[in-house]
């Protein structure tokens, strides 16, 4: 079997406003938004957007509000553009959890948290490399 990942979906409080936020924010175009989802294709990957109760009864899980110790990384290719990326997310409304570092693994890194709270690292590993695609190889 292969490994990979080929989507992420995150549960939304209010869909067009997370829409707004992943376009205004992060600057990312949807791929697809058929009625009630939203997905943005990534290298390699994709991301959905789905209504918070609606993704819970489709996995048959409760939604109770507990941080799930899950984040997601967007790598940058220098310090200065996870500031960037920093400062838009913030404009558009996300909460800055931990404000950009030079971490003690020798990269730089931050971490916000989007308009329903789901815990994004933004970071410079000098260590990895960014192809021209935006796929990371480590």
């Amino acid at each position: 079997m292969e490994q990979r990942i080929s989507l992420i979906t995150l549960g939304v409080d209010d869909l067009a406003r997370s829409r707004e936020f992943f376009e205004a924010g992060l600057g990312w175009t949807p791929a697809q938004a058929p009625e009630g989802v939203v997905f943005y294709q990534l290298p390699g990957i994709a991301l959905a957007l789905f209504g918070r109760d609606d993704l819970a009864d489709d996995a048959g899980q409760v939604v109770d509000g507990r941080f799930s110790g899950i984040s997601i990384a967007i790598n940058e290719r220098t310090d200065a553009d996870v500031d960037a990326t920093m400062a838009r997310v913030q404009a558009a409304g996300a909460t800055i959890v931990k404000p950009a570092h030079k971490t003690h693994w020798g990269g730089y890194s931050g971490y916000f948290a989007d308009l329903d709270g789901h815990v994004w690292e933004v970071a410079h590993n000098p260590f990895w490399t960014i192809n021209d695609d935006g796929s990371v190889t480590i």
